[in-house]
């Protein structure tokens, strides 16, 4: 890719995320909804323990019993048989 090609994809690319940033409206999202009851908001720890311990937590559950219940008991890796030399 020359220069001219990775101009033109840097500056269609910014373009696009320029336009993205400014169709957004983040002031409508200070405007309650009727019926709008929104909770308490959750602490560091809440937050960290809900996002990120518990998602490990699962994942290293789920790995311990792939690697306790796996069945197979050739964990060694297949070598291909020698040739016979010829005489």
């Amino acid at each position: 890719m020359d220069n001219k090609n990775a101009l033109r994809a840097g500056a269609l690319a910014a373009g696009t995320t320029l336009m993205m940033l400014l169709m957004t409206s983040p002031a409508l999202a200070l405007t309650r909804d009727d019926g709008d009851d929104p909770g308490k908001g959750l602490s560091v720890i809440e937050t960290l323990g809900l996002y990120v311990l518990i998602p490990l937590a699962l994942f290293a559950i789920i790995a311990g019993l792939v690697f306790a219940l796996d069945g197979s008991t050739d964990r060694e890796p297949k070598t291909k048989a020698k040739a016979k030399a010829k005489a």
